[in-house]
């Protein structure tokens, strides 16, 4: 089992960094700038093809991430004598490199689309309203008032619209452990109840908070209803994302919550007890998360690389060269830090 898992979760990094990668690549072609390589996998190289278009095509030991080396993607190579001056991507107008360098994350989003408008063509597609569906009774739910029918519209004071949303809110953990739940009922009055969730352990001893209610699920069939819901809940993960990076940054969620690539295998597993959709659906899922990690404007990441351009055309002229590269460096160590702070985190969790 724990092999299969592993095939898989290879599989689906694979599928998701090839699409990035690709973004990069075929815009970087279109535009004229010289590739060195294409590899999809980081460290040891496993296998190299040499194309016909001159460029090395490789699979490396890492399923971790990828890259393409580009000349002159910061500034000019050594290679100025074998390689023209206008293949530099440095030397490419600026809107052609912004859109080389937003291209990866493009494809990305565009690839989570794709699969959730095939999922519910094929499964149907599902209510996202954060709409109750069963009050459980001894439950603080039913306690503070919560009805069957009501729907969610604010928690603690934030706006939800989906149940992804909301999810996020009741994750964050509040000081006295009250949440204040604005819910409008089927009559159309809102009423604010306080919510104080029951603290249980479950079968692995990890303690978790129990409201005591489900949500409501309806589904349906058809191509606009696909069409529609593959947009929808796009921009509800893209938020539920957005609250938790904000919130990283703030402390209102703590980094034991961000799993690495151990953290991913373990939900990989987990996905493969569900079923087929719930595996084709963490593909999804995945893509947006690394679409939007990449769009951050860090450097190392491409929306750092973005922000540099964007400063450079503030200003007027080119960002110093060293001093960008060097951004770079910092932040990419800075970030294979954290990644085995996460990752060791995450091996300690699921031990």
């Amino acid at each position: 089992m724990w092999f299969l898992t592993l095939i898989l979760l290879v599989l689906i990094l694979g599928i998701i960094i090839l699409v990035h990668e690709f973004g990069h690549f075929i815009t970087a072609k279109k535009a004229g700038v010289h590739i060195y390589e294409f590899s999809i996998g980081m460290g040891p190289l496993i296998k190299s093809h040499k194309g016909k278009d001159g460029i090395d095509y490789n699979i490396r030991a890492f399923p971790v991430g990828g890259f393409v080396a580009m000349a002159g993607e910061v500034y000019e190579d050594d290679d100025t004598k074998k390689i023209p001056k206008e293949k530099f991507m440095c030397n490419k107008s600026w809107w052609q490199r912004v859109v080389i360098l937003a291209a990866g994350v493009i494809n990305n989003f565009i690839l989570a689309i794709v699969i959730l408008f095939v999922m519910s063509l094929i499964w149907g597609a599902q209510s996202m309203a954060p709409k109750i569906g069963k009050v459980l009774d001894n439950y603080p739910a039913k306690e503070a008032g919560l009805l069957a029918g009501d729907t969610i519209t604010k928690i603690n004071g934030h706006r939800v619209s989906t149940w992804d949303v909301a999810q996020i809110y009741l994750v964050m953990e509040d000081k006295d452990n009250v949440y204040d739940f604005e819910v409008k009922h089927e009559d159309g009055t809102k009423d604010v109840l306080k919510v104080s969730p029951k603290v249980e352990k479950n079968d692995d001893g990890e303690e978790q908070r129990l409201f005591g209610f489900s949500i409501a699920q309806t589904e349906e069939k058809g191509l606009l209803a696909s069409i529609k819901y593959a947009f929808a809940k796009f921009g509800s993960l893209i938020s539920t994302m957005w609250i938790t990076v904000v919130n990283l940054f703030t402390g209102k969620i703590s980094l034991s919550s961000l799993s690495g690539p151990v953290g991913i295998y373990h939900v990989v597993g987990e996905s493969m007890k569900v079923g087929l959709n719930q595996i084709i659906y963490l593909v999804a899922f995945l893509s947006i998360n690394v679409g939007l990690i990449n769009i951050l404007p860090i450097p190392a990441f491409d929306g750092g690389r973005i922000l540099f351009l964007i400063i450079e055309k503030i200003k007027g002229s080119p960002i110093n060269a060293k001093f960008e590269n060097m951004c770079h460096n910092i932040f990419f160590f800075l970030l294979i830090a954290l990644m085995i702070y996460i990752t060791v985190f995450d091996i300690i969790r699921f031990a």
